[in-house]
């Protein structure tokens, strides 16, 4: 980082969902959009420079203004005025926003998934990739859109988030519960190709004793799979099935 974030107003600003930033208390978003979308990759690098050309490859893409450096000093103007002129530092390479990386919920949730990763307790794990995936409230910059952040920046997290979701869902099937068949359920329905998933959702019925879901469930993702992309499902989904379908042959679950 290249400094200290500065006093008592350094802002709190979500990127994972809608565009919020509270200085003091106080909601100051932004109401232009591509100030929003400024604003949102200045907090994504949380305190280091983003270089002139970066910012505007994000807000203006591929129509960038006649004079791109002009214009972008106009918007920093803007966006001082409405945080705090000493909260964007201007720096050789650019600009940076002055906030530590845990103001910026993508930021921490990075942090928390990282730390999650290094815990050795599966309790610990549990609770950080549970306070990490609190932190999302909706698509990434739902309301700060551009090309660059939606080609790059948005799958990045959405990747990192499905992951975590994944790991946190793969330590509660050592005691599945109904509201996680439930949610599994809908987490098929969203991401349908996504086949872990769907293994998870398999695993959590076979050990609620409901093998015949188990198995149904099986037979949706190979229609969907064959029919949609022409390939049957992975080795990981298919050994669960043939768990499954060893099992219930033999009456349940041993």
């Amino acid at each position: 980082m290249t400094g200290n974030a500065v006093g008592t107003g350094v802002p709190l600003i979500g990127v994972l969902g809608s565009l919020t930033v509270s200085v003091r208390g106080r909601p100051v978003v932004p109401t232009a959009s591509r100030l929003r979308t400024m604003l949102a990759v200045l907090a994504l690098a949380a305190g280091e420079p983003v270089p002139i050309g970066r910012l505007a490859a994000a807000v203006w893409g591929d129509d960038p203004p006649q004079d791109v450096r002009r214009t972008t000093q106009v918007y920093v103007a803007r966006l001082r005025r409405l945080l705090g002129a000493e909260l964007i530092r201007t720096v050789p390479a650019g600009y940076a926003l002055m906030v530590e990386p845990d103001n910026v919920d993508a930021r921490l949730f990075v942090r928390l998934v990282d730390a999650a990763a290094r815990a050795t307790e599966p309790d610990t794990e549990r609770a950080l990739l549970v306070a990490a995936l609190a932190l999302w409230r909706g698509d990434p910059f739902q309301d700060a859109r551009s090309a660059w952040l939606d080609r790059v920046e948005a799958p990045r997290l959405v990747d990192r988030r499905l992951a975590a979701l994944e790991r946190r869902i793969e330590l509660d099937l050592a005691d599945p519960s109904p509201a996680l068949v439930a949610e599994l359920q809908g987490l098929t329905a969203r991401y349908p190709l996504r086949e872990r998933f769907w293994g998870q959702l398999m695993t959590a019925l076979h050990r609620a004793g409901r093998q015949g879901e188990a198995l149904a469930a099986y037979q949706r993702l190979y229609r969907l799979l064959t029919e949609e992309l022409g390939i049957e499902p992975g080795p990981a989904v298919r050994a669960v099935h043939r768990r499954v379908l060893g099992q219930a042959t033999v009456g349940g679950p041993r």
